[in-house]
């Protein structure tokens, strides 16, 4: 791991990355690959002052020109992709392919949102006064404040910035002190492009290096009307009333401990590549990981057979090796944590079925590896309703349909769902009204691997918030209804007569 030379092909100065009191460790062996500086006060104002003038001036850019900005910055991304998913990976843990893959996100982030820059459609609206018309214009919000976090260090921060981009603002971005090096080189990569555009205002992205105290103070900043922030649940009910306290606007994607439903009728072969990726995949350190198997009692025993022989088998490593599978977790603290849930999941009245134990590399001994675990567990106890960020898959039985959707709903969490059926009745029901919960509910598709063309989110304490495709971008802008009077008469809505006489002179 050659990471000072990574970075200098990526545009990250020497000295930009050997200077502070922020260590940076890979997850890979637990070596300490930087010393940063965090950001001070003194800078952070600045930031935001830099950020607050290149809106003023980016705001009347056309939004097609704002487009050929990311357009651009998507290119240069295609360019170093090999080199940034090498760093993601080093800095995250995750293997090679997702590490790569999370570069694609934010290409094709870019290559929406420049598409997008000609859509930002408003709407015309019949009046009910004559010779009047009405209409909703869409005018940027501001600064765009973006708090990320380590398990995609680059692509969730894409999709805001990207969309802010082309909807005219200016982004001051957070990024996870674990992973600040992977926004270092986003960052780098970004001012270049501005760099070669040319014409651009200085301060369309801000990068804030450090710790909570940094998203505190995002979130207390009148100065960012949108407030974008990944992580945890209780990271989410910290920094919400913050925002609400000042009447921001608050994107928040928060935890998931999302469920697949197995019917009687599933393609148990596709079912059990689906699981494998979305429960193991990222060593189940995703948002949007498979944590939750409600599998139908007729196929229950089958299934979980075929599941224990995937899970002895997985590949187990060094992630940057090209047959490793699973990577490591991000941290010892992240092994406790899968062990106290595994602890807690015997004492609820679960059985491990494999996997829970560490793996030995002697080439990455300061690394966490873990074999991902496999529980059957009796019903939805405490722990199963709680997410662990690690990979954990809790395996429960189910012989009534509305008893496998009322396990499904029944967490806190709403983001991600599936179901795994060639039955047409369960499908449509289980994406009705009265099915899935969530705000990711999939036909025979995992949970887990969300593309960009969807707005992504989810409900309850996920936190509600949409981001990425569809009509995400309306989050990043205000809205204006307008009305335009083409007459001399002033009829009111609403049919009132307001009359005014003329003055007749003094009163006596």
């Amino acid at each position: 791991m050659d990471v000072p030379a990574l970075l200098a092909r990526l545009g990250v100065a020497a000295d930009g990355a050997c200077a502070g009191t922020l260590a940076v460790r890979t997850p890979i062996d637990g070596q300490i690959i930087a010393h940063l500086a965090p950001s001070t006060d003194e800078q952070a104002e600045q930031a935001m002052r830099d950020a607050l003038r290149a809106f003023h001036a980016w705001r009347v850019v056309p939004p097609p020109q704002r487009g050929e900005l990311v357009r651009r910055y998507g290119n240069l991304l295609r360019q170093h992709k090999a080199d940034l998913g090498e760093l993601i990976t080093i800095e995250t843990g995750k293997i090679r392919a997702e590490g790569l893959g999370e570069v694609q996100e934010m290409i094709d982030i870019c290559d929406f949102a420049c598409g997008l820059s000609r859509q930002l459609h408003g709407l015309t609206i019949a009046s009910e006064r004559p010779d009047h018309r009405m209409m909703e214009l869409w005018h940027p919000a501001g600064i765009v404040g973006v708090i990320s976090a380590f398990n995609f260090p680059a692509a969730v921060w894409a999709w805001n910035a990207a969309l802010a981009w082309v909807c005219g603002d200016s982004v001051v971005w957070k990024p996870s002190e674990r992973t600040p090096l992977t926004a270092m080189a986003c960052a780098a990569l970004f001012e270049r492009t501005c760099a070669d555009m040319g014409g651009l205002p200085a301060g369309l992205l801000r990068t804030l290096i450090g710790g909570r105290d940094l998203a505190t103070r995002l979130a207390d900043e009148r100065r960012v009307p949108v407030l974008s922030a990944t992580g945890s649940c209780a990271m989410g009910k910290a920094l919400a009333p913050r925002v609400a306290a000042r009447l921001g606007r608050a994107i928040l994607e928060l935890g998931g401990n999302n469920a697949a439903i197995v019917c009687a009728s599933a393609d148990l072969k596709l079912a059990e590549r689906a699981i494998t990726f979305a429960a193991v995949g990222t060593a189940g350190q995703r948002c949007t990981t498979l944590r939750r198997l409600i599998v139908h009692q007729n196929i229950h025993d089958a299934l979980l057979a075929r599941l224990q022989r995937i899970w002895r088998q997985l590949p187990i490593g060094n992630p940057l090796q090209a047959d490793t599978l699973v990577g490591p977790l991000i941290d010892a603290a992240a092994g406790e944590a899968m062990d106290l849930a595994l602890r807690q999941a015997t004492a609820e009245g679960g059985t491990v079925l494999c996997g829970g134990e560490r793996i030995a590399d002697p080439d990455c001994a300061g690394g966490c590896y873990v074999r991902p675990a496999l529980v059957e567990m009796p019903t939805q106890t405490d722990i199963v309703r709680r997410e662990t960020f690690a990979p954990i898959l809790y395996v429960m039985s189910w012989r009534d349909f509305d008893e496998a959707i009322a396990l499904h709903n029944d967490v806190p969490q709403g983001l991600a769902s599936s179901i795994f059926t060639r039955e047409l009745g369960e499908a449509e029901r289980f994406m009705s009204a009265a099915g899935s919960d969530c705000g990711i509910v999939n036909v025979n598709v995992g949970p887990s691997g969300a593309e960009i063309g969807g707005a992504f989110g989810g409900e309850k304490d996920t936190g509600g918030g949409r981001e990425s495709g569809s009509d995400a971008w309306k989050s990043y802008m205000r809205r204006a209804t307008c009305t335009i009077n083409r007459s001399a008469a002033l009829p009111l809505a609403q049919g009132i007569r307001f009359e005014v006489e003329p003055d007749a002179g003094p009163p006596h």
